[in-house]
């Protein structure tokens, strides 16, 4: 706490271990805490004396906003890559999407996004780079809606880069793999058209390991919008948790930590479910 290191009042000290009850034993403050935590009751914020449930839910919409943009575009986009690459492997257009892919999944994310900004934002001028709307525009309605969709455009986009390299090898190699399988050698041997066996047969079995995937890049795009908020100054709770951090507001810190845990968990779960519809063979297990 601060004061602790001697600079502050003995007995003001005192009075605010009390109030926050740091006084009373640890089993004693955990067992208050898991009982406050079992009603959503994730404490005050330090630094502004505000409950930090209502610190959270101010933000988290524009965080799962950007998360949930980030994760369709790449999960749309990779896919669509790692198919044209596998109908035309070892073409021209496998090799640049190849390429890309290794890129993008290389590139630090921090220097992709301040580029992005450079480029399109500081040189074209085609996106804003930062925020969520245009300060003094006063958009209402619709227009306000289409504002906030312009803002979202260059951090989603930032964001689902890597994620979509990665969908896109995956893809790729999932669906090479899957077309030398004999089912689908007895479908060009029946004379079904190729477009057909590649879509019904090769890409939709090709979507179970895409589905694991899925899961598991949705709870990190979640987890991991601390950076992507901060550097694009988007007010979600990774730039909440950015700023607690600096302010030593360790009970936003904790809330938000749970909050993307249980986003994480939850995202897993939907998948697991989604398995289930996917892969019929594990609704007959």
């Amino acid at each position: 706490m601060a004061g602790e290191a001697g600079s502050g009042d003995p007995a003001f000290i005192a009075h605010l271990r009390a109030q926050m009850g740091l006084d009373r034993p640890l089993p004693v403050q955990l067992g208050y805490y898991l009982r406050d935590l079992a009603a959503l009751d994730l404490g005050q914020s330090y630094r502004e004396g505000r409950p930090v449930f209502d610190m959270i839910a101010e933000r988290l919409p524009n965080t799962l906003a950007l998360a949930g943009a980030a994760f369709l575009l790449a999960l749309v986009m990779g896919t669509a890559a790692g198919f044209l690459a596998a109908i035309h492997r070892g073409r021209l257009i496998d090799r640049l999407i190849s390429i890309g892919s290794v890129l993008f999944f290389s590139s630090p994310y921090y220097w992709v996004a301040l580029m992005a900004i450079l480029l399109f934002s500081g040189k074209l001028g085609w996106f804003p780079s930062h925020g969520t709307q245009t300060i003094g525009a006063g958009y209402t309605g619709m227009r306000a809606l289409a504002d906030y969709l312009h803002h979202l455009v260059l951090p989603a986009t930032a964001s689902a880069l890597f994620s979509m390299a990665i969908y896109a090898r995956l893809v790729r190699a999932s669906m090479i793999e899957t077309a030398n399988a004999l089912f689908v050698k007895a479908a060009h041997a029946r004379g079904m058209a190729p477009v057909w066996i590649w879509l019904r047969h090769v890409l939709r079995t090709s979507l179970l390991p895409i589905t694991t995937m899925a899961g598991v890049q949705a709870g990190q795009l979640v987890a991991g919008t601390i950076l992507t908020e901060t550097v694009f100054a988007w007010p979600g709770i990774g730039r909440l948790m950015y700023e607690a951090l600096g302010a030593r507001d360790y009970n936003v810190v904790i809330g938000v930590f749970l909050v993307t845990s249980m986003i994480v968990i939850l995202s897993n779960l939907v998948v697991d479910l989604l398995y289930r519809f996917v892969d019929p063979r594990t609704r007959a297990a």
